[in-house]
């Protein structure tokens, strides 16, 4: 082929007079730029070391000490009160220093200025260790909070991504009695006075004994260790699972849900690819800006960003592996059951949005049919993981199937051109928006490569999505992404008026290359057979998507009711009229204040909100106000414990370190196996708008995402992801099981919209104010 030809730098042929040697001027170029290209990535690397290195300080910082120093020595001047002197009597000053002395003086200086910086960090540090703040009234801050609110000062100017990371504190350690004791409240709505007495004992028993031995084991690890959760929760909550990853573990992302830039596939993913390589520019220079707590200036930490590119699962026997490389130039797409390597630069530069279109239209031309065995290939990455291990173990660890393999696990991230039409459309968006959903969780179980870090699927009407898988990072990671993407995609790159991308074509690209396979029956069969489990766990899956419009987190907040804990009630009576039972909820919280920090779970069904819903489902009569108040004293202790899980505080990634601490000291303990295996029937998440400033809802609500969601968690529960939009808009994601009798995600979502309604008509003075808002909010034209 022609482009494996200019792949090879140089060619010689032997002959009766000697050896010819033909070199290729194009083919040393491009390697010429190539190592041009990493070796500036190398430079930006060193100089955003050294400048994080020395945050909040910076490095001319070093030469304005030399300066003050030295002019307060001729000056004769003693701002320091006699410590200049000190060092004055040691290193005598004169116009001119021999060499000896001069090193001498410029290392203390040196050492000086070192010794400020750390003081600054460590100053830094022990304000970001304090969160007294997060728990103060609006409005009623203490003393020692406006002593805190000199972080401002320390916090630096103009930090790169990684700027805070040295400052972040560590993940504290929780006391045992106290994780025993809230755990012991969040589950005494779901237990009778026997089972709530047994547990107790089983609880009190941990604490005297085992408890305090696993607690030692853990705070010696705590002192080591920058997160004594994280690497744990990554190993044995994702990495050792052998179940699929699809739909059990991975999770997507929408487009808009009322626009399509451009209905062309190509030109869609044209200008898409290119804003993921400009993400991925900014993410290697550092030049994105700290994510922080909405509001405030506390940082939050920044080591799931390094992973989001070049990065694949590996799939093992006992355990899978997360693998990551520093640099990709080329992305793998799949069409039509082909695999093909297409490079994004070309000469040392990123293609532009045409010219990736015309690459990507090459590919949706291409005739050449899928090599035997290749066609249904993503399905070992769908289906059980030991199968698939072993298979790459056996079919894939030597010759051209290593070779194609590695470049799949190797590319930046994975694309896929699909050939259905996807998004809101057609005569009932309703269930046009589940059919979206599943096919972004699952496709058809081989048309995705569930391994790799993220998948973009570019649908045929100009649609895209995203699947990612989830061990190396949480969905605001992704999302935040997302966001850039498809601003940049549609505000920022644009199209031309007809609708493909803007800008010129070199049309001396080189053809993106097919990858080859050689694939035996013996791994065809294995391939059957993992689509087997994957298709009959996709069919498995009920999904229902809604956008809810009567009203929104402006009139909740209206009601001075955080929208978050009012969303988290109306799923809690929802359940409840569903089921006629509580259940342990489990709501997705960030521990992102601390350094490595994942997530922490808020158990959301408390004594509080159980007695606010049977007060308001009660057969008796209940004043209003009644019910307004233990509404409020729900969503308060809600907020709390949102709170205290945000602060290392929270309960279950406590338990399920101790639990790993038993395992390897081979200790049972009943209280811990109880905890770890009780089912999360209502498993819920929501996916915060990080990038505010990149949309504009208010003038162009069109332009707003649908968000996100996730497969169930327990065979007989609900997978709940919710986004709220704007003032006027919360997007639901449900999901569940068909298998399942006790389940339906439609008449879940029909519940959770009637339970919104109610408690706005609880809280609102007037029971049509909430009409009166959907009638007056900004309409927006559906695609057809």
């Amino acid at each position: 082929m022609a482009e494996a030809h200019q792949a090879v730098a140089f060619q010689f042929t032997v002959t009766p007079d000697g050896i010819d040697l033909q070199l290729s001027h194009q083919a040393l170029t491009e390697i010429y730029l190539s190592g041009m290209r990493s070796w500036k990535k190398r430079i930006v690397r060193i100089k955003n070391s050294v400048i994080t290195g020395v945050y909040p300080a910076s490095p001319s910082s070093w030469l304005f000490v030399v300066i003050a120093i030295l002019a307060t020595m001729y000056t004769r001047s003693d701002p320091s009160m006699g410590l200049i002197a000190k060092i004055q009597e040691h290193l005598p000053v004169r116009l001119c220093l021999p060499a000896k002395q001069r090193s001498m003086f410029f290392s203390c200086l040196t050492m000086l200025w070192l010794m400020l910086i750390f003081t600054m960090r460590l100053c830094l540090k022990q304000l970001l260790s304090y969160h007294r703040w997060m728990f103060e009234q609006h409005g009623k801050m203490s003393t020692t909070t406006k002593i805190w609110a000199l972080v401002r000062i320390f916090s630096g100017r103009k930090p790169l991504l990684y700027s805070y990371q040295g400052s972040l504190p560590n993940l504290p350690v929780p006391t045992i009695k106290d994780t025993v004791k809230r755990y012991l409240e969040s589950v005494r709505p779901l237990m009778d006075d026997k089972e709530y007495e047994r547990m107790t004992k089983l609880a009190a028993e941990f604490e005297s004994s085992l408890g305090n031995r696993l607690q030692w084991y853990l705070k010696l690890k705590a002192l080591w260790a920058s997160n004594y959760v994280s690497d744990w929760w990554e190993e044995y909550v994702y990495l050792r699972g052998r179940s699929p990853i699809m739909v059990n573990s991975n999770y997507y992302g929408m487009d808009f849900l009322y626009v399509t830039p451009t209905p062309i596939q190509a030109a869609r993913a044209g200008n898409s690819i290119h804003s993921f390589f400009l993400y991925r520019r900014k993410l290697n220079k550092e030049e994105l800006k700290p994510s922080r707590i909405p509001g405030t200036v506390i940082p939050l930490c920044a080591a799931q960003c390094e992973r989001i590119f070049n990065t694949t699962r590996i799939p093992g026997e006992e355990t899978d592996t997360v693998q990551h490389w520093q640099d990709s130039d080329y992305i793998v797409v799949y069409h039509r059951g082909r695999y093909f390597r297409l490079r994004v630069y070309q000469a040392g530069r990123l293609l532009s949005p045409r010219e990736i279109e015309f690459q990507i239209q090459r590919i949706l031309d291409d005739p050449s049919p899928p090599s035997k065995g290749e066609a249904k290939l993503g399905a070992l990455t769908a289906g059980d993981r030991v199968p698939w291990a072993k298979a790459r173990t056996k079919y894939f660890s030597s010759g051209i199937n290593k070779r194609s393999l590695d470049c799949i696990e190797k590319a930046a991230f994975f694309v896929t051109l699909d050939d259905e039409e996807q998004g809101m459309m057609g005569d009932d968006p309703a269930a046009s928006l589940d059919r979206y959903a599943k096919s972004l969780l699952h496709g058809k179980c081989y048309d995705r490569w569930f391994d790799k870090s993220f998948t973009v699927v570019y649908y045929k009407n100009g649609k895209n999505g995203i699947n990612a898988e989830h061990s190396w990072a949480d969905a605001p990671v992704l999302a935040h992404v997302w966001e850039y993407t498809l601003a940049t995609d549609s505000f920022q790159l644009g199209y031309n008026a007809e609708g493909h991308c803007k800008g010129d074509v070199d049309p001396s690209l080189p053809r993106p290359v097919k990858l080859s396979w050689e694939i035996p029956p013996e791994c065809e069969e294995q391939i059957a057979q993992s689509l087997a489990v994957a298709q009959a766990l996709a069919d498995d899956v009920d999904f229902h998507v809604f956008s809810f419009q009567e009203f929104g987190k402006g009139k909740v907040k209206k009601c001075r009711v955080s929208p978050d804990g009012f969303i988290q009630m109306a799923l809690q009576l929802a359940y409840f009229r569903e089921r006629g039972t509580f259940c342990l909820t489990y709501e997705a919280s960030m521990t992102r204040l601390f350094r490595e920090g994942r997530t922490e779970t808020v158990r959301s069904c408390t004594n509080e909100s159980s007695a606010f819903i049977r007060a308001l489902e009660g057969g008796e009569v209940r004043a209003a106000d009644v019910c307004k108040h233990l509404f409020r004293v729900a969503t308060e202790k809600h907020q709390l414990l949102y709170r205290l899980a945000m602060t290392g505080a929270g309960i279950d990634r406590h338990l399920f370190c101790l639990y790993v601490v038993s395992k390897y000291l081979g200790v049972e303990s009943p209280f811990l196996k109880e905890v770890l295996s009780e089912p999360w029937r209502l498993s819920t998440s929501q996916t915060p708008i990080q990038q505010v400033e990149l949309f504009d809802i208010d003038n162009h609500p069109e332009y707003v995402s649908c968000g996100g969601g996730f497969g169930p968690v327990a065979d007989d529960g609900y997978g709940v992801s919710y986004c709220v939009l704007g003032e006027n808009m919360i997007n639901f994601h449900i999901s569940c099981k068909h298998s399942c009798p006790d389940t339906d995600a439609h008449k879940f979502g029909d519940q959770i919209r009637q339970a919104l309604r109610d408690l706005l008509k609880l809280l609102s003075p007037s029971q049509t104010e909430a009409s009166k808002t959907e009638e007056s909010q900004p309409k927006v034209k559906k695609e057809q």
